[in-house]
């Protein structure tokens, strides 16, 4: 929906199953359409749109960008930004680390997400904003910092490139985002403004490039990295890296004694990648690749537990987890303040909890749509109280 200040609000439909077009147009028609009537039903309705490659190859055949378009408009409906980071199957089977394959060094990934901007483009109006979000590069254990192929900036070079020229015959202003998140390629504010020094040095048009691609900030990231949301946003401004879209999500934060850890091994599941930062004073002590890693080394002689472990699970942001277990939607809330401050600096919004297949039983008592409903809820009385939103004339 359309926010004060030209901003715009979603929920991203990869918390739907769907990797086929079908699919995906399936949960369009039934889940999305079911969340807009208790949320939005008597103006226009934004989708933050989850397109796999395969749903993404089909979706860009003329008719079925026709019908689709045509469908949109029938349901007064549109698309300002889309979720480009899964490149397969996002659900109901293994994903882990695999979510960051294909990564940028790949050929795969630069023509998947041209796709999606050439979609984009279609779906969009003259002088409109677009965005794609995607993975922060690659993954750490695939490729270290101080030795990424050249081959990685060239495709996202590439991709600028190619963004530049699908913009100008309606004027649009697009961009990619991409998202640090703990063990990629750049997790933090710091590391993602080397990673664009680097990038920066390597593009024949700098300041194209800077205008094309940006960081897709989620709050659930960077606030297991310990970031102060003021303080990364304000370093990543004066970089002069543009903040393409924030991703409204909280994660799991806990002290680790005894009876919270084993809690925590609800919180183990075999779909999704949950990686732990564990904090000491404030400062990283340690990043474990997955949960289950995590408990085990609290059984080594010597580990240090520190005084808080910060967990990539998101959680609802209307529902803390219980259970003796927090969360961090205080980073959420200090984002907005910083966005409250500063509107012209990012126009897309969407929240991203897409867990909720694998949530503990008593975290998904209700169904998905009605807690996307009061994921709503929640951000638009924080929207309100800081002047983004209008209060409810209701």
């Amino acid at each position: 929906m359309k926010l004060e200040h030209d901003i715009h609000l979603a929920y991203c439909t990869n918390v739907h199953r769907g990797n086929t077009w079908e699919e995906t147009f399936r949960s369009l028609e039934t889940d999305v359409l079911s969340v807009r009537e208790q949320v939005c039903p008597d103006q226009a309705y934004a989708i933050g749109l989850r397109l796999g490659a395969e749903a993404a190859n089909k979706l860009r055949e003329p008719e079925e960008l026709l019908a689709f378009q045509k469908w949109l408009e029938v349901k007064n409906c549109y698309v300002f930004t889309i979720n480009g980071f899964p490149y397969g199957e996002f659900h109901g089977t293994r994903v882990k680390e695999q979510v960051f394959r294909p990564d940028w060094t790949s050929k795969d990934r630069l023509d998947y997400t041209i796709v999606l901007f050439e979609i984009l483009e279609h779906l969009l109006q003259p002088g409109e904003e677009g965005s794609v979000s995607t993975l922060p590069g690659s993954f750490k254990e695939f490729i270290f910092p101080d030795s990424i192929p050249e081959i990685l900036f060239e495709n996202l070079v590439a991709c600028s490139q190619r963004i530049e020229s699908l913009q100008k015959s309606k004027q649009l202003d697009l961009h990619l985002g991409l998202e640090p998140e703990p063990l990629g390629l750049f997790e933090n504010c710091s590391e993602s403004i080397a990673f664009f020094d680097s990038l920066l040095d390597r593009s024949p048009e700098p300041d194209l490039l800077l205008s094309n691609l940006g960081i897709n900030y989620d709050c659930c990231h960077l606030a297991i990295e310990g970031e102060e949301a003021k303080v990364g946003l304000n370093a990543l401004e004066d970089a002069s890296i543009r903040l393409s879209k924030l991703h409204l999500s909280s994660a799991l934060s806990t002290t680790p004694d005894p009876e919270k850890l084993k809690t925590l091994k609800s919180f183990i599941e075999e779909v999704y990648l949950h990686q732990v930062v564990i904090h000491q004073n404030g400062k990283v002590l340690e990043r474990i690749k997955d949960l289950d890693q995590a408990l085990e080394k609290v059984k080594e002689d010597g580990f240090n537990q520190g005084d808080e472990w910060r967990i990539h699970f998101h959680v609802p942001l209307h529902a803390s987890p219980g259970n003796g277990l927090a969360d961090t939607g205080k980073h959420v809330l200090d984002t907005l303040d910083w966005l409250a401050s500063k509107p012209e600096k990012c126009k897309h919004l969407e929240m991203e909890t897409y867990t909720w297949e694998v949530l503990p039983d008593a975290l998904r008592a209700e169904k998905v749509v009605d807690q996307i409903a009061k994921e709503y809820q929640w951000t638009l009385q924080a929207l309100t109280e800081r002047g983004i939103q209008k209060a409810s004339s209701s």
